[in-house]
């Protein structure tokens, strides 16, 4: 009964799989470069591309569920190859944006909606994770307060809910060794809505230092975020941020709410993560 987990190189990929690794489970991890995997002892690293559907023999061999990043590109063929090698239950780290009324065409929403589509239309018995904005977004923020720059937003009004990834790994854990969560559709957040600015109140306390917002123009943010971004993608998330402004974030499905745990704060992130910042 292994569970294959993909992205395994990633933050929330890695978590979900030491939790089921801790927990005595079969584990196989995927990466499109698994030469560059490093996991805990006993676990293998098999390569999974999705547009190449000769690396999903090795891959679903004796699999029963997957824990799923999202990717459009060759998801039909993986879907169909999973149910046929016997897998019974995806996990699906999904993205709050497909809930948007404009989802289809909006890049990041359809990037996302394809998936949860291809996967339904397979019938492959599926837990769709909807993340809203993650705590760790921050740390694109990590260049310019480690030297001591301003924080240039175009939004510093936005309010988000940002959830911990690791409340998103207890949840995606949950899903893949339990019941109570399979087959669900649930929108994760943080359990406190906190604009941009005071994020980086946030960040400037646990570093016990100013450090300084400055506002910026769309068309400013725009170009910065195109550099490392599809320009498509960076005017998403724009829209969102802007959007964001209306009003305090709504809170959705924590880990208080489906686990009976109280979800990490965004304080306690930054915490974790100071030294990305520049704390001694």
């Amino acid at each position: 009964m292994t569970v294959l987990v993909t992205g395994a190189r990633g933050r929330v990929g890695r978590a979900v799989l030491d939790r089921l690794h801790a927990a005595g489970l079969p584990v196989r991890a995927a990466s499109a470069r698994p030469g560059e995997f490093t996991g805990p002892p006993g676990v293998a690293g098999v390569e999974l591309v999705l547009n190449r559907p000769d690396t999903f023999p090795a891959a679903l061999e004796g699999v029963r569920q997957v824990f799923l990043y999202p990717d459009p590109a060759g998801v039909e063929a993986f879907a169909a190859a999973a149910l046929a090698a016997g897998v019974e239950h995806v996990v699906l780290l999904s993205s709050a944006s497909v809930l948007a009324p404009d989802a289809e065409s909006d890049p990041l929403g359809a990037h996302n909606l394809l998936v949860e589509r291809a996967l339904t239309a397979a019938g492959l018995p599926a837990t769709f994770l909807r993340a809203d904005s993650f705590a760790s977004n921050a740390l694109g923020w990590a260049r310019p307060i480690g030297a001591g720059l301003p924080v240039e937003l175009p939004y510093p009004e936005a309010h988000l809910a940002p959830v911990h990834p690791a409340d998103v790994a207890d949840v995606a854990a949950a899903a893949l060794t339990g019941p109570d969560l399979r087959g669900r559709a649930v929108t994760l957040t943080g359990g406190q809505s906190l604009t941009l600015r005071e994020q980086v109140g946030v960040l400037a306390g646990v570093l016990g230092r100013e450090v300084r917002v400055e506002t910026i123009s769309r068309a400013e943010a725009e170009r910065q975020m195109s550099r490392f971004m599809p320009a498509p993608l960076a005017g998403s998330l724009l829209s969102f941020w802007s959007a964001a402004t209306a009003g305090p974030a709504t809170i959705g499905d924590t880990t208080r709410s489906l686990l009976g745990t109280p979800e990490r704060t965004f304080r306690q992130w930054a915490e974790e993560n100071a030294a990305a910042f520049g704390a001694a």
